[in-house]
């Protein structure tokens, strides 16, 4: 197996650690106030991937509408996320998430003119039904969370389009820095009339969420280094494996046999999709922030 794809898989371990934690800090506090300090703890994992760049020229944009709305809808659609992981099952929230894919060929193809072939909608088809398999919806109670993660899918569906749009026209600086200066604002206001003051404990896993971020986006640098991109995408949908592990061990999350197969079906047809695309894939690293729309 090659370094990079190891380096993959340690890097979404990552990932679904901090998503874990999430959900660990649970109800009893906002999503606002959740997204408000780890985005906080985030800051220095986003110093890093600016480096030979100015902060000054933060606002210095080629499309300021299309950048402010990137963040909005990635601001929103993190508060979705976040919202999900603290109140429905771990796995659901990740199945669900990966129709984001569907959103981003429906949206390249109406609004940046792109073609898909025929095979990659049969796919993008396919993962759908398995997500249908994992939610059943008239055959089990659907919860607010599973309507909020869906709405996260229509943001991250838009914030993966526009980026994929302005990215080679605007500096990273801009992209990222213009998303954590949000970000604090918006959930800084709006996490005060919800506001709780943290325990020891609590700062101690926003702490944790931060640096697993850093920690991920640090080991897919590496990774995308040594491996070539449309190997290490596929590696993404381990974190469906980390999720039924984590809910679980810690959660008393447990899916029946008809959600584990609906599972598998998104997994094949997703890695399918990705292996099958013919134009290299143009990665760029994640940031805990940027949770909807890599």
């Amino acid at each position: 197996m090659p370094v990079g794809v190891i380096l993959a898989f340690l890097a979404y371990a990552s990932f679904s650690v901090a998503d874990a934690l999430i959900k660990t800090a649970g109800p009893s506090l906002s999503v606002f106030e959740i997204a408000f300090f780890t985005t906080t703890f985030s800051i220095i994992p986003a110093a890093l991937t600016t480096r030979g760049e100015r902060w000054r020229d933060i606002y210095k944009l080629q499309h300021p509408w299309l950048v402010h709305l990137r963040c909005a809808t990635a601001i929103s659609g993190t508060a979705c996320v976040m919202y999900a992981f603290t109140h429905i099952p771990f796995a659901d929230v990740y199945a669900i998430g990966f129709l984001t894919p569907i959103m981003v060929t429906v949206l390249s193809v109406l609004v940046l003119k792109e073609h898909v072939a025929l095979h990659r909608w049969i796919l993008l088809i396919i993962s759908f039904l398995g997500v249908v398999l994992v939610i059943r919806p008239g055959a089990r109670d659907l919860q607010l969370g599973h309507f909020v993660i869906l709405l996260s899918v229509f943001f991250g569906g838009i914030t993966t389009t526009v980026l994929r749009y302005v990215a080679p026209k605007e500096r990273r600086v801009s992209l990222v820095g213009l998303q954590v200066l949000y970000s604090g604002i918006v959930n800084g206001v709006l996490m005060i009339p919800y506001f709780v003051v943290p325990t020891l404990e609590q700062m101690a896993i926003f702490l944790g969420i931060g640096l697993l971020g850093g920690v991920g986006g640090l080991l897919l640098i590496g990774a995308t280094r040594r491996t070539v991109a449309n190997l290490i995408a596929p590696v993404q949908y381990s974190q469906l494996i980390w999720a039924i592990l984590f809910g679980a061990l810690f959660f008393g999350e447990y899916p029946d046999w008809i959600a584990i197969i609906g599972m598998l079906i998104v997994v094949s047809a997703g890695m399918l999709n990705v292996l099958t695309e013919n134009r290299p894939i143009r990665w760029k690293p994640r940031v805990f922030f940027f949770r909807i729309g890599q």
